[in-house]
């Protein structure tokens, strides 16, 4: 089991094991963390979309942005930030957007970086994305 304490820097209860690797193509994630899931913090898919209902943005990179706002607004709700995000979920519609969304991904996350799994989906009309975490709730 991870040190969590010894992670300089980092969350807390958050950690990459020693000796975890991953191949040289590997993009913006990392490829196993160990959580101490007592005060775990999901939320559900997030989409570029403002709370009237109108989608924002029309290219990968705007709706990106705004999915990911979306999913920080959710994360403070339960009292998290992108630190504390552990595991990302990412559905999009066009995986030929790949890169475009990693540009702005790689912006906001902080190391060590979540845990990821990325596939193409059929989205509701409109979306290029949809983005779901699950995050750590540091303690008090």
């Amino acid at each position: 089991m991870t040190d969590f304490t010894s992670v300089t820097g980092h969350h807390p209860l958050i950690g990459r094991p020693q000796g975890a690797r991953q191949h040289a193509t590997a993009g913006p994630y990392s490829p196993v963390l160990e959580v101490d899931a007592s005060r775990l913090v999901v939320i559900s898919g997030q989409v570029a979309i403002d709370m009237d209902g109108n989608i924002i943005g029309s290219t990968m990179e705007e709706q990106a942005r705004a999915t990911l706002e979306n999913c920080a607004m959710q994360l403070a709700s339960a009292g998290c930030t992108f630190a504390d995000v552990f595991k990302v979920n990412v559905y999009v519609a066009d995986l030929g957007d790949w890169a475009r969304f990693n540009s702005v991904y790689q912006e906001l996350m902080q190391e060590p970086l979540p845990v990821r799994t990325a596939v193409q989906a059929v989205l509701l009309p409109g979306f290029l994305l949809e983005i779901e975490m699950w995050a750590v709730k540091p303690k008090d």
